[in-house]
């Protein structure tokens, strides 16, 4: 899925890209090692958000609309200043509504078990993802879950989230190119070293705290990591971090401004759903929260596995 794009196409791919000329080369098997102490802090923040910020329930305004009393063209709508409430028909109406609540069968819940244990071991077996998400389509259309022409929207909502992840990425991908031929990331590799000295937990630091404003204004951790890697890999040498070190702090980096950028999907997809009645602000509501719950968790721990890998 997409964490084996982003840890083994992206991560490891752009890491061996850029060390090939410092000697510092990754293998497959390295990738969940290096990223398991940051995943653990990510872990930890959201138990923390769950049990203990926001474990009081959330109080919503339930906010009624008015009968509209009549339609003249020339005037706005006006809406009658006295409802009339009738309790018969209200008690009908949420009777009503309580019979047509929508079930999950049984049938539907293994079917969906089944697609997915098909789609993980078909990906795995063939390396494609494209395969692995075939077979979990076909299982779910011929089981009867839901039909050829629902499923055209979700295909095309996908296709347009990828098609605009790939367009940032082959910006970024191309920014990367241009400062790696300048010539210029040596000297400032040389001045960053000679500035700090051998203070790893500096160093460590310095990179992650500076990773998360660059990336935060790009949005996108997979968008993010070909202009890491040119300048941290380097600088990874340089300090003498080890290789699964190198991948603990350019990648909890990179996820660094996926997580509390304000553009980003994982900002955005959820304010998009829970802002629908107006009283979700995205800022205060899902980015700010995030940042604390994820981004706070992923800078202490990143740090951490910088140190002890």
């Amino acid at each position: 899925g997409f964490g084996a794009i982003f840890l083994e196409q992206i991560l490891m791919g752009n890491i061996n890209k850029i060390g090939a000329a410092y000697g510092l080369h990754v293998e497959r098997g390295m990738m969940p090692i290096g990223m398991a102490i940051p995943v653990l802090g990510m872990v930890l923040g959201t138990l923390v958000a769950v049990f203990i910020s926001y474990r009081k329930p959330r109080e919503y305004v339930d906010r009624s609309i008015s009968p509209v009393a009549s339609i003249d063209l020339d005037k706005p709508l006006r809406a009658t200043t006295q409802a009339e409430y009738d309790l018969k028909a209200d008690a009908e109406e949420l009777k009503h509504e309580a019979e047509n609540v929508p079930y999950i069968s049984k049938k539907t819940m293994l079917m969906a078990l089944l697609a997915i244990g098909l789609t993980l071991v078909a990906q795995l077996y063939s390396g494609s993802m494209i395969l692995g998400g075939l077979v979990g389509f076909a299982v779910l259309s011929a089981s009867g879950i839901f039909k050829w022409q629902e499923a055209d929207d979700v295909f095309v909502q996908g296709m347009r989230m990828m098609a605009l992840v790939g367009f940032i990425m082959i910006s970024a991908a191309g920014f990367a190119s241009v400062m790696t031929h300048t010539g210029d990331i040596a000297h400032l590799v040389n001045g960053v070293v000679h500035i700090i000295g051998d203070n790893h937990a500096l160093a460590a630091f310095l990179m992650l705290f500076i990773g998360l404003f660059v990336t935060i204004g790009i949005g996108s951790s997979f968008s993010s990591v070909p202009v890491l890697a040119v300048i941290y890999v380097p600088l990874c040498v340089q300090f003498g971090f080890s290789p699964l070190a190198t991948i603990a702090l350019i990648g909890t980096a990179a996820a660094l401004g996926d997580a509390g950028s304000p553009a980003s999907d994982s900002t955005l997809g959820p304010t998009a759903g829970l802002g629908v009645d107006g009283q979700h602000d995205h800022i205060w509501d899902t980015v700010v929260p995030t940042f604390i719950h994820f981004n706070i968790p992923l800078l202490i721990f990143g740090w951490i596995a910088a140190m002890v890998l």
